[in-house]
Parts: structure tokens; C-alpha cells; sequence
């Protein structure tokens, strides 16, 4: 009795062991990954388009000195001041020309008064040609003398008038109304004609406006007259309206300008920095979820799903953004099928398992992405 006691645990055992079956191995589609599925389309975009460039002047104007050799006495405004047109800028030293002027005055009343005297001395002989009183060699002098002493006089009378418009501008004036950007004249200094570095710019009308760079594609949906936010260095946000297209694409950037009309304002400063959005451009776009997008050291992609629900990486260009979307300028063509979640750990060739996720909206506002950024 005892011997079958003993017996029992070990018939237990040979009666599981017979029992037991090996689990069935799984299959891969079984582990294959569920993940949500987008499918990429052109949706329209509206206020996606940005812009940044310089703060420059309208139109500039420089000021330099018209006259040679004068030393400078007086400088009347600095950098910042506006002006008027005609008004004085410069005063230069009047000593030299005064001098010259009343000599000029001197010589040219002498020379005035000998073209008279010729012109009389021709008058007395007026009807004695051929008369036989005075020779017709003596007549023909007293008339060449009398147009010879005219010529002079008008000569000193037009050397005259030329010192006295050197004297005009001596006073260095405003060709036109703003905004003086910058001054490089000092009391003391000489004045020359051509100078390489003018006396002062002026921006016309104290007017500056933003040159906003855009792609040439971009640059095709604006339109002179439409409206753009301004964003200044300040923070400060202006309305513009554009007033210029350029007709051209610059050939080693491959981007065109655009000229934004600006508000004048003490605040807008030409050399700054702006940023411009066009809240009128409309247009499609390809886009796709921002979370569909992942980033390493090769750059954008996403995950495409293939018709066997095998998963391929595929490189993208990015663009503007918004409402949780993003452009891809570059990319799977238009009804590929792309991971939601770019964040899912997922390699070449893998399979998964695609459930439809919410379709993209009907349309996104995006602030832009800038030209050359």
C-alpha cells in the first residue's frame, strides 16, 4: 500500500505531460502595429503667405555740394531732423567769391563801357560809305571794333552771372522734403563736385516701406493694392498696402521683391528688419498632419503605407503651418496614404495594421513661412 502511495506523484506527472500541446506560434500579420492612416490632399489656404525683408526708403535722396573749393562754415541740421524743400543745410565760406564777385562786377561795367564807346564811334560812320570823306577801310575797323567790344562785354557779363550763381550756391539746400538718414559734412570741411560720399541722405517725404523678398511662385499671387501686417523690430505691427511687384527674379537667389507702402511714423527706421503677412492671398496646398511629420539628421519625411500595409520612410520639403498642419512642398503625391503618428517606432518595410483617422480640415490659415528662412 505504501509502494502505490509513492507511485502516485509520479503517475500525475506522466498524466499532465501526456495532456500538454505547444502553443501555436504567431504570425506577422498577428503582431503587425495598428496605427491611424491620413490620406494626403490639396486643401486651400487663406493669410499663408509671408514675407520678410528691409526696412529701406521709398526713394533717396543724397545732397552734395555744387561748388569746388569752399570751406564749410555752418552745418544747420543733423541726423533725424526733417527738412523742407529749398531749405539750408550748408552755409559755406563766402570770403574767396565776395572778392571775386566785386572784381567780375568791375571788369564786366568796364567792358560795358568800351563796347559803347565802340558802338558810337561805328554810328558816326554809319552813312559815309563810299562817301570818299573817310577811307571804307577806316569804316569797316569802327564796325568790327563795336562788335568786338560787344562780344567782350557780354564774355564779362556772362562771367558775372556765373560767379553769382556760384554765390547762390553757397547756401547747400534740400532737393526734397523728409527725413535726413545720415550726415557725413563737418565745419571745415572742403567742398568738391563728385564727391563718392554725399554730405546727406534724405528719404523723400520721410517715407519708408518694407522690401519684402518672396519665391517666384509666391511672388505670382500678389497683386499691387493688396493689404499686409507689418511686423517691426519693435514688435509693433503696421498695416501696409503693396505698392510695387518687381517684374524680375534675382538670379542668384531666385526670389523677387516686393515693395510694401508703410504709414510714415518716427517708429519705422530704414535699415530694420520687417516681416510682412498678406491676409488677401488665397491658394491649395498639399497637406498633412504636423504629427505626421518626423525629423532626424536626414530631414523631414513621413511613413507611407504601401497597398500591401508595408510602411516605406519617404523624404519631404516642409512649408507653411498652421492648424496643426503643415505644408509639404515636396512629398508622396496627392491620395497617398501616410502614418498619423510619426512617432510610432516603425522601420522600412514593416507591416501594420490602418485604421482611417479624421480626414484634414476644409481649410487652414497659416501665418507663413518667410522667403529664404
Amino acid at each position: 500500500m505504501k509502494r502505490f502511495l509513492s507511485l502516485l506523484p509520479v503517475m500525475a506527472a506522466l498524466a499532465l505531460a501526456g495532456c500538454h500541446k505547444p502553443a501555436p506560434k504567431s504570425t506577422e500579420a498577428q503582431n503587425a502595429r495598428a496605427v491611424r492612416v491620413v490620406t494626403l490632399a490639396n486643401v486651400p489656404i487663406s493669410g499663408a503667405l509671408a514675407a520678410s525683408g528691409d526696412l529701406l526708403p521709398r526713394e533717396e535722396a543724397a545732397v552734395l555740394p555744387e561748388v569746388t573749393g569752399y570751406r564749410v562754415s555752418k552745418v544747420l541740421v543733423d541726423v533725424g531732423d526733417t527738412v523742407k524743400q529749398g531749405q539750408t543745410l550748408v552755409t559755406l565760406d563766402p570770403a574767396l567769391i565776395q572778392a571775386q564777385l566785386a572784381q567780375a562786377e568791375a571788369v564786366a561795367s568796364q567792358a560795358q563801357v568800351q563796347a559803347l564807346q565802340a558802338t558810337d564811334q561805328a554810328n558816326r560812320v554809319k552813312d559815309l560809305d563810299n562817301a570818299g570823306v573817310i577811307s571804307q577801310e577806316a569804316i569797316d575797323q569802327r564796325r568790327f571794333q563795336a562788335r568786338a567790344a560787344q562780344a567782350t562785354a557780354n564774355a564779362q557779363a556772362a562771367a558775372l552771372k556765373d560767379l553769382r550763381t556760384r554765390v547762390g550756391k553757397l547756401s547747400v539746400t534740400a532737393p526734397v522734403s523728409g527725413l535726413i538718414l545720415e550726415r557725413t559734412v563737418r565745419p571745415g570741411d572742403m567742398s568738391a563736385t563728385g564727391a563718392a560720399t554725399p554730405w546727406f541722405r534724405l528719404a523723400r517725404d520721410s517715407e519708408v516701406e518694407l522690401a519684402a523678398q518672396l519665391s517666384e511662385d509666391d511672388l505670382a499671387k500678389i497683386r499691387p493694392g493688396m493689404h499686409a501686417e507689418v511686423t517691426l523690430p519693435s514688435g509693433a505691427v503696421v498695416q501696409g498696402v503693396v505698392r510695387l511687384v518687381s517684374p524680375q527674379i534675382d538670379n542668384s537667389s531666385k526670389l523677387g521683391v516686393v515693395r510694401i507702402h508703410l504709414p510714415v511714423s518716427r517708429d519705422i527706421r530704414a535699415g530694420g528688419y520687417g516681416r510682412a503677412v498678406f491676409s488677401e492671398v488665397s491658394g491649395a496646398a498639399l497637406a498633412a498632419p504636423e504629427t505626421a511629420v518626423r525629423y532626424d539628421a536626414d530631414g523631414a519625411s513621413v511613413m507611407v503605407i504601401g497597398p500591401d500595409n508595408r510602411v516605406k520612410h519617404f523624404p519631404v520639403q516642409t512649408g507653411q503651418r498652421g492648424g496643426g498642419y503643415v505644408q509639404l512642398i515636396k512629398g508622396p503625391p496627392v491620395g497617398a496614404h501616410i502614418v498619423q503618428n510619426a512617432a510610432a517606432f516603425l522601420l522600412d518595410g514593416d507591416l501594420v495594421k490602418p485604421t482611417t483617422a479624421a480626414d484634414p480640415p476644409g481649410s487652414f490659415a497659416a501665418p507663413g513661412k518667410a522667403a529664404g528662412k
